[in-house]
């Protein structure tokens, strides 16, 4: 089994040269979003409340180790929509197009964001390896967080989802709005339930041996 011990802790960690990769300006994102959730957000914002059970939430916990509301905001998005379809439905492996009213948006960036890169050999070299993208969310927050205070300069995180053959998708910080980040307007937004969607979704869950509701 591939090596995926904890974190060695933030200082360990900024001895080290990290992987750097820019996001450039004018890049195409994909994002599914839920509109109807305890934590609903918009297409363009980002969550701040956590940590939650998603990998790369690099959120402080409270004193009874609990999520809390903090400056520190996630915004999961990728390359492509089937991508974030098999990111978003991964625990059930059905695309669920009612419950909590989920949402398909695809944007252009605005501005050039600096990503540290785990899809290649840093993720070994920092002590990790690519059992990271796939392996305990739990221990890979805690190297989400080690890796956000050692590194400042990074303004989110490139990875490999593990549920779409190793396919990029990222994991942005708040440092990401440190300029003008989200356009105006989208490219494309619809609900999942519209029925624009329906044959779309069922050919992307066809492909990922998904079910779909």
């Amino acid at each position: 089994m591939a090596k995926f011990p904890n974190s060695p802790g933030a200082f360990a960690l900024s001895q080290l040269t990290p992987a750097l990769v820019p996001l450039p300006a004018g890049t195409t994102l994909a994002r599914v979003y839920y509109s109807r959730a305890s934590y609903a957000q918009a297409w363009n914002q980002l969550r701040y409340y956590g940590p939650l059970s998603s990998r790369w939430d690099h959120h402080l916990s409270d004193a009874a180790a609990r999520p809390k509301h903090q400056n520190r905001g996630i915004y999961y998005a990728a390359r492509d929509a089937k991508t974030c379809l098999a990111e978003v439905f991964q625990v059930t492996r059905r695309i669920d197009r009612v419950f909590q009213a989920p949402w398909l948006v695809v944007f252009e960036t605005l501005a050039t964001v600096v990503l540290l890169d785990l899809t290649g050999d840093f993720a070994t070299r920092m002590g990790a390896s690519m059992a990271i993208h796939a392996g305990s969310r739990g221990r890979a927050r805690g190297w989400a967080r080690d890796l956000y205070e050692a590194f400042p300069e990074i303004q989110g995180i490139l990875y490999a989802a593990s549920m779409h053959g190793g396919r990029e998708a990222l994991a942005l910080n708040e440092r990401a709005l440190r300029v003008p980040f989200f356009p105006e307007h989208p490219k494309f937004h619809r609900a999942l339930a519209d029925d624009v969607m329906l044959d779309p979704l069922k050919h992307a869950a066809d492909d990922l041996g998904y079910a779909m509701r």
